[in-house]
């Protein structure tokens, strides 16, 4: 085990502990860009790692003990938490406070879930200490070259971090991606929508996939030319991009395309459903979100999908296409109008989080810090940023001028993929759910009436009426007479 000497007290800039991949990238990305780092892990060896391959980047101070790593900082005191979401979090926390004076600052820059980031906040509030939970959007890559960064916390708080936090962020013609957030958990709030529009991006792209490799019998290759065209204009974004990656590549092993040798099970780590459940809890439908976050659910269903193979039968037609190039060209804009539609359902939860928990977010500036750096960074950003500058109380981002216009574009195409899909029994659950909120958010008249006259039949649970003010129930098991309830 390595041994190091206590480094110099109140002399580095910032501190990281936790030196996984994500934390020590992190660490790298602060050092490479001028600042002192002080770094720590629960097992040193980790540490050791970092020094061994890494010192030469910047001025790194380890430490082996956390009451070291704490004495190494500048007053006040910035430590990063880079550690497993849960009870680990809540250990490092503990302990940290416990060496930590009035006015310092820890940070959690992992995953976890807002309402455990409020919290946290309101504790160390009571101690003197400031609490910054904040998103970091990029993967490994990014922690290191430049993250989209989302931090909460207090104003005085990003006074200290936001200098540093800025430096080492991605930047977009010169501006950083990264901008106080909110209060308490509104950086990690706005981090989960962020993964939750990522999930419905990543499957309504695989579901373009899909059908180019079902209906026209394209090969990964073949296709993964069409996401790079596709990524020179309207549809260019970070996930289109790594998507014709993939679909280049070759299996070393097999010789076979790499997509083609993976198991079809999409793995996920929460934050989706965390996306999903919030927006219930809100009343906000994110109904892309929502079935992109099922598919992964039912990719996962092993028993379910071995039971139904061979027994329920699809009664599918088998539909010529008798122009290809017209049929790609209708995915790519129907690709466009599910990924709007996703993302505006995202920003709707938003401002649905912002006005439930007393957070003044700019959501401009969110699409702003989105654009480099992050996993959803898409050309479209620029727009969002600009529709919202236009009216920051948009109460739908599609309703914007240019956004109505885009999207007027893409209706017959997107009309002909999914009913092409649905006739020939291939499953496009963000497809199919982005149209049919877009038909049910512009209708004049919903069949909600007829849900809630069925719940007022049931449950006494009232109704109101289109032709006059005030609240009404029918005696439905009586006289049927209506009667206005206070």
């Amino acid at each position: 085990m390595a041994s190091f000497a206590p480094s110099p007290a109140d002399v580095a800039d910032i501190g990281v502990t936790g030196m996984a991949v994500m934390g020590s990238n992190l660490a790298r990305n602060f050092a490479r860009n001028g600042f002192k780092v002080a770094i720590h892990n629960r097992s040193v060896g980790k540490t050791e790692t970092v020094m061994d391959n890494y010192a030469s980047e910047g001025e790194f101070y380890p430490s082996e003990s956390m009451a070291d790593f704490v004495a190494s900082l500048q007053k006040p005191r910035v430590a990063i938490i880079m550690v497993k979401a849960g009870k680990p979090t809540d250990a490092v926390i503990d302990e940290l406070a416990s060496h930590m004076e009035e006015g310092d600052i820890i940070v959690d820059a992992g995953n976890a879930l807002f309402g455990d980031t409020r919290r946290r906040e309101a504790a160390l509030r009571e101690k003197g200490l400031h609490f910054v939970g904040s998103g970091v959007s990029g993967g490994e890559e990014g922690a290191l070259n430049g993250p989209s960064i989302m931090p909460g916390g207090t104003k005085e708080s990003y006074d200290r971090l936001g200098p540093m936090f800025e430096k080492i962020s991605a930047h977009v013609d010169g501006v950083p991606c990264c901008t106080h957030v909110g209060a308490d958990g509104a950086g990690h709030f706005v981090k989960m929508v962020h993964n939750g529009i990522e999930y419905a991006d990543m499957q309504v792209i695989s579901e373009a996939y899909d059908m180019m490799s079902k209906a026209l019998g394209m090969g990964a290759s073949e296709i993964g030319d069409v996401f790079a065209e596709w990524n020179e204009g309207d549809l260019e974004s970070f996930l289109i991009e790594i998507t014709a990656e993939v679909l280049h590549h070759t299996d070393q092993t097999s010789g076979k395309p790499f997509v083609d040798v993976i198991l079809d099970r999409a793995a996920q780590k929460g934050t989706g459903a965390w996306t999903v459940q919030t927006a219930l809890d809100l009343g906000v439908p994110v109904t892309g979100i929502a079935e992109a976050t099922f598919a992964r659910s039912t990719s996962g269903s092993t028993p379910q999908r071995e039971a139904a193979r061979g027994v329920l039968k699809a009664e599918a037609q088998t539909l010529e296409i008798a122009d290809r190039a017209q049929f790609i060209d209708d995915l790519q804009k129907a690709l466009y109008a599910a990924k709007l539609v996703s993302y505006s359902q995202g920003f709707d939860e938003i401002a649905a989080g912002a006005k439930e928990y007393g957070w003044d977010i700019d959501l401009g500036a969110m699409a702003r810090i989105w654009r480099g750096g992050c996993i959803i960074r898409a050309r479209f950003l620029n727009r969002i940023t600009e529709a919202y500058e236009r009216d920051a109380n948009l109460p739908l981002l599609l309703a914007d001028a240019y956004f109505t216009e885009e999207i007027a574009k893409c209706i017959p195409a997107w009309r002909r993929i999914v009913a092409f899909a649905a006739a020939s029994g291939y499953p496009v659950p963000v497809f199919s759910s982005t149209l049919s909120y877009y038909d049910a958010v512009r209708a004049e008249r919903l069949p909600a009436a007829l849900v809630q006259a069925q719940r007022d039949y049931f449950g006494a649970h009232t109704y109101q009426r289109v032709d006059t003010e005030g609240t009404f129930h029918v005696e439905w098991t009586q006289d049927r007479r209506e009667t206005k309830q206070d």
